[in-house]
């Protein structure tokens, strides 16, 4: 399994759409999502996407990264319906640690996985929120 690791200046007119049609699918289709998904993170010199894609190009799963406010920030985890369960997202996850684990990695996470994030060495580090009409939790992981 092969995770990739791009930045947008790097990024192919047919990756782009790849990253949004997962995350159109799971977030906008899938939880209902009525906030706009473009947020003009994705094309910041350090927003590093990361995905695992099949044989076609068409991503199974995907996460961005990007430095914000000192920290860096995980953000936009997506794996297709039919991937679930596979272990890709832990391989993207186990990926990101890996590359930038040395720092502090924050998320918001959405609530029903807070034992799946905890298993990677996040913790809650603040209030519930609620976040698109979804329960969410501010984790961290602090850089070792």
């Amino acid at each position: 399994m092969k995770i990739e690791i791009v930045t947008a200046a790097k990024l192919t007119a047919t990756q782009v759409y790849e990253i949004w049609r997962i995350r159109d699918v799971v977030f906008s289709v899938e939880q209902n999502c009525r906030e706009p998904d473009v947020d003009g993170v994705d094309v910041r010199p350090d927003c590093h996407h990361v995905w695992i894609a099949d044989a076609s190009a068409q991503l199974r799963s995907y996460a961005r990264v990007y430095r914000c406010d000192g920290r860096i920030r995980l953000g936009r985890v997506a794996t297709r319906d039919q991937d679930r369960g596979l272990g890709l997202s832990t391989a993207i996850l186990e990926r990101v640690i890996a590359e930038w684990g040395a720092e502090d990695i924050a998320i918001h996470a959405q609530a029903h996985l807070e034992s799946w994030y905890a298993q990677f060495g996040f913790v809650v580090n603040g209030e519930p929120f609620v976040e698109a009409d979804i329960d969410h939790l501010p984790m961290l992981r602090n850089g070792r």
